[in-house]
């Protein structure tokens, strides 16, 4: 029988020790790529295993899901989890945050949707050959497309300086995070259109609500982003897992009989 995401999430809901099992081996290697991206200053075993020990307080809502549960969403809620715990350390440059969703708007409003992704990738402190990948484009597109992102920006603020989208990220997008409406669609229509399942009425219709919309411009982003975060991930081995075990409060399980006997010799 196959063990999925949602197997996991019930049984660490439930206080499961092999949910729990299974939610450090295979995903603290998805942690710890979230942290070496957005906040490697955190990177160190210590670090990921507070942050892990932080995932099971009753107040994270990462596994109160009831609903069968994709494990590219799981995982764009895990990221959302990560990066709200790794606000509480000030990404560089964020104190002076001079940019706000209103005037971003404003002056991205020329650009086509794939211009705002490429951008918005830009706040998420991806470089071009990185976000080339992820929007399935050439890195010298990405650069073309920021250098006029980054005109028009120079000529609407009084100050300008060439990590202003990367400083005021983590600001962007949680103001982002907090924009949705009643008209964003699902994850699964971002999902539609990454995989190559959406119709071209379909993918026009969606494009037609997220260009005027930066909730879902960086939904959109997260989840191009995520298919990038699970991509190629190996389980821990139990001898790694065993501290995120530890930090999980999770007992080390009981070795079978041949292996207590092969200790033993």
């Amino acid at each position: 029988m196959i063990y999925t995401c949602y197997d996991m999430i019930r049984d660490c809901r439930e206080g499961r020790a092999e949910g729990w099992r299974f939610f450090a081996s295979n995903y603290v290697p998805v942690i710890r790529r979230i942290v070496a991206h957005y906040g490697p200053e955190r990177s160190e075993d210590r670090s990921i295993e507070e942050l892990v020990e932080k995932l099971r307080h009753p107040e994270s809502s990462l596994f109160q899901s009831h609903d069968p549960a994709p494990e590219r969403w799981f995982v764009a809620e895990l990221r959302q989890q990560v990066l709200a715990l790794l606000d509480g350390v000030p990404a560089p440059g964020e104190l002076e945050a001079v940019l706000d969703l209103a005037l971003l708007s404003d002056a991205m409003a020329p650009l086509t949707v794939v211009e705002k992704q490429a951008v918005w990738f830009e706040t998420m402190r991806y470089e071009s050959k990185e976000t080339a990948t992820l929007l399935r484009m050439e890195p010298r597109t990405v650069e073309k497309i920021r250098g006029r992102a980054a005109e028009i920006l120079r000529e609407k603020l009084d100050t300008w300086r060439i990590t202003l989208l990367a400083d005021n990220g983590r600001t962007l997008g949680r103001l982002a995070a907090a924009a949705r409406t009643s008209t964003c669609p699902a994850a699964k229509a971002f999902l539609n259109v990454l995989d190559g399942r959406s119709t071209w009425t379909q993918r026009e219709d969606l494009e037609g609500h997220v260009s005027g919309c930066w909730h879902c411009i960086d939904h959109f982003c997260r989840m191009a982003e995520v298919v990038e975060l699970v991509r190629g991930v190996e389980p821990l081995p139990e001898e790694k897992a065993a501290k995120f075990h530890a930090a999980l409060g999770i007992p080390a399980p009981k070795k079978k009989l041949w292996q207590r006997w092969s200790a033993a010799r």
